[in-house]
């Protein structure tokens, strides 16, 4: 699977893993105590939607175009407040030319005595990130393959850290690396909170996914998953997942608001199906 993402910023991917990454580090705000992002495979931060890649796909029209202006319920308006308002803040003329890659939307959010670690191997996607954030002293932005940072840059010196993992899939085996990067992490900050993106796609091995991480016995793991079609007619992506380990004690009632109104808002087809659940911890089904 090919995912250089100018091709696909902004996309329902995007807006899921977005909105859920903002609504942990407004969780974590609620403490005055400073902590640290890091981001693992973290892109070029900001993505030009008028740009030819972006327009030749069209991908945020069916993502964060559908919600930008819409008419959204109060509750989830709520918890989509604190993602949509720093795209707009991107985008002060109205409209939508510029979204924000996971880097940016954590600047954007984080306080004077937050900090941001941001990994990148691809060497002109980490120029342009290091341009990006040029003369930041708050964000440190390394040239580096992102799983050798899950060992290297934990645990994080303000012992307080959300680590977001959002590897390209561009190679086989990103879902064994993922379940033995988590593995790896959490022997060295098993008090972090992680959040783990991974795509959905016809033959993605899920069930064997789900299962490595449920052996790896870490205590609290909520999966949330949408689809916004059908896999059977497609070899792109029909969806996202997202696992978080150590969640909010509030993600979970979080997400049963935010997740049956993404699909609603983003379906492009009948097929189209969202679900939270416990993989370990809290209200664990007995099957997936």
């Amino acid at each position: 699977m090919n995912y250089r993402h100018i091709y696909h910023a902004g996309n329902f991917a995007d807006v899921l893993k977005h909105a859920v990454l903002a609504r942990l580090i407004v969780y974590m705000e609620q403490k005055d105590k400073a902590f640290r992002v890091l981001d693992t495979h973290a892109g070029i931060g900001l993505y030009d939607l008028s740009s030819e890649e972006a327009q030749k796909t069209g991908e945020w029209q069916d993502g964060i175009g559908r919600l930008l202006d819409a008419d959204i319920p109060a509750k989830a308006k709520a918890l989509l407040q604190p993602y949509l308002t720093a795209v707009r803040d991107l985008n002060p003329d109205g409209g939508l030319k510029l979204y924000p890659g996971s880097p940016k939307l954590t600047r954007m959010l984080m306080r004077p005595q937050d900090r941001l670690s941001a990994m990148e191997l691809h060497p002109d996607d980490y120029e342009t990130l290091h341009r990006l954030f040029d003369g930041d002293f708050q964000s440190r932005i390394t040239q580096l393959d992102g799983w050798l940072a899950l060992g290297a840059h934990l645990p994080p010196k303000e012992k307080r850290g959300l680590v977001l993992v959002d590897p390209p899939f561009e190679v086989a085996g990103e879902f064994e690396r993922l379940a033995d990067g988590l593995a790896k992490a959490w022997r060295r900050f098993s008090g972090g909170t992680f959040c783990l993106w991974y795509p959905l796609k016809q033959g993605a091995p899920i069930t064997a996914f789900h299962a490595a991480l449920k052996a790896l016995e870490i205590p609290k793991m909520l999966c949330a998953e949408l689809s916004v079609r059908s896999d059977r007619d497609t070899t792109g992506l029909s969806g996202s997942g997202l696992i978080v380990v150590n969640p909010p004690y509030t993600l979970k009632d979080e997400l049963d608001v935010l997740l049956p109104f993404l699909k609603d808002r983003l379906k492009q087809d009948r097929h189209a199906s969202a679900r939270v659940f416990w993989l370990r911890g809290e209200e664990v089904p007995e099957q997936d």
